[in-house]
């Protein structure tokens, strides 16, 4: 399997830098093939723009998503775009590492997305969730909290995680075409002592080795609405009964 780990913490030292070191260690130890994208030390741009495009299907006005599109098949897309979507495009599964910041992913990550998650080739059209042009790939996201894991269940004061990163799991991942795995989540890092975090570290390792085994989200099929994106009528199922 290849593995691409899109990672995101401005502190090489940090917790989350170390969840990352121990998932390439762990998905080798396995013979998985992985990749990361470091996108701090790589001073990766975040910031969509003109720039991203050699060519301009609208010199007048500019439309992202279409000259995304028209920039993918010409092969005038900016190459630091076009190396990361390579890598996306290669893989099989990519992990996302980054620390929680205003229950969401930082910036940086953020404009990972809007850059690499190109229309024409991710999206477009109809091609989303189980017709989206990353089906067949899975993804899942890895990240630190302060918060502890009570406060963020149902009754808890913050509410359930995943619905406060519906937006990134549904909403970008789901919606591209991935098989989004359940989130591993190190809750409570800065006030943990180093034996906890060692714990947590094999934790995650262990999580890695049985991704196979985990019940992936559950999204909708393009089958169960119409051209227009209604839900269709279903008719009930007769029995004997009736």
């Amino acid at each position: 399997m290849k593995v691409l780990i899109v990672h995101a913490h401005p502190e090489p030292q940090s917790f989350t830098a170390s969840m990352q070191r121990h998932a390439v260690e762990t998905l080798q130890a396995q013979g998985h093939e992985v990749i990361v994208s470091d996108l701090y030390a790589m001073n990766w741009n975040p910031v969509v723009s003109a720039a991203d495009f050699g060519t301009r299907k609208n010199s007048d006005y500019l439309v992202y998503a279409l000259e995304q599109r028209e920039n993918v098949a010409a092969g005038t897309i900016a190459p630091d775009i076009r190396a990361e979507l390579d890598k996306l495009l290669e893989c099989d599964l990519v992990i996302f590492s980054f620390p929680l910041f205003w229950c969401s992913v930082p910036a940086i990550i953020k404009g990972w997305i809007d850059r690499v998650l190109v229309s024409g080739k991710v999206y477009g059209g109809q091609r989303f969730y189980d017709r989206g042009g990353m089906r067949g790939k899975r993804a899942m996201l890895a990240y630190t909290c302060g918060g502890r894991d009570f406060m963020f269940d149902a009754e808890g004061v913050h509410g359930e995680m995943d619905l406060m990163l519906r937006h990134v799991l549904r909403g970008t991942l789901g919606y591209a075409g991935f098989e989004v795995l359940p989130s591993f989540v190190a809750y409570h890092v800065p006030y943990i002592k180093p034996a906890e975090r060692e714990a947590m570290l094999g934790r995650y390792g262990d999580y890695l080795t049985k991704l196979d085994q985990l019940e992936p989200l559950s999204f909708p099929s393009l089958d169960d609405f119409d051209a227009e994106m209604h839900p269709r009528v279903r008719t009930p199922q007769m029995t004997e009964q009736d």
